[in-house]
């Protein structure tokens, strides 16, 4: 993926991770859909399992994107196990968090492929400007704490000032609320709006959410 974003009249660039930075590792959600089979003790064919899965994930990403709140990763899991047919009220928190430390081993594992070419001369050329960068990611399944993992094993979190995630405060693009998460964050609290770019793949979530705030946005187009 090639870009063309305007380093110079930006002074701070927030970046959106899934579909702008990295994808899915090829073989992740098919052995994410195995674990979960295994550790609830799912009787029911992979596939409908995964179609399942697949459902809810997208379901619970565009009420997110709608409301602009944040479901959260066990309640996720609970629509989906109570959907199977499996008596969510036998199950507890511990329960959950055991599935997603095994969810997150797994993640790590088989992590996700970086598909921004050249991240880090790209990241590189920011910092030489003496400029900076957040990552801004809705979450699903996988939650923050587990993407900053990732980014500190690929060596990229060297380079990101600030991280927020939906999970983490409740809120999810597009409300404008998590774009002024970003502008309280920055250092430089008088730095104009325009000056402040938002790269992402989503044209409602990433584009118009950010410029619906003020800033200046960059729709990544694959």
């Amino acid at each position: 993926m090639k870009t063309d974003i305007d380093i110079h009249n930006h002074c701070h660039f927030s970046f959106d991770l899934w579909l702008t930075l990295i994808k899915s590792h090829p073989e992740f959600k098919a052995k994410r859909v195995e674990l979960f089979t295994s550790f609830f003790n799912i009787d029911k064919p992979l596939a409908e399992v995964a179609k399942v899965v697949k459902y809810y994930d997208d379901l619970c990403n565009t009420i997110n994107e709608v409301t602009g709140g944040n479901i959260d990763t066990y309640e996720m899991y609970l629509l989906i196990l109570g959907s199977l047919d499996l008596d969510i009220k036998q199950l507890d928190k511990e329960k959950l968090d055991g599935f997603y430390l095994k969810s997150e081993e797994l993640f790590l594992e088989y992590k996700p492929v970086v598909i921004f070419e050249n991240i880090k001369e790209f990241f590189d050329q920011i910092k030489n400007e003496g400029k900076t960068v957040n990552i801004l990611s809705n979450t699903g399944f996988i939650k923050g704490r587990t993407m900053r993992k990732f980014l500190i094993q690929e060596e990229l979190d060297q380079y990101i000032d600030f991280h927020i995630y939906s999970d983490e405060i409740n809120i999810s693009k597009p409300n404008p609320l998590i774009f002024q998460e970003v502008k309280n964050n920055l250092e430089d609290r008088d730095l104009p709006m325009h000056r402040i770019l938002h790269i992402g793949d989503n044209p409602v979530a990433d584009y118009k959410g950010a410029k619906d705030f003020g800033f200046s946005a960059h729709l990544l187009k694959h």
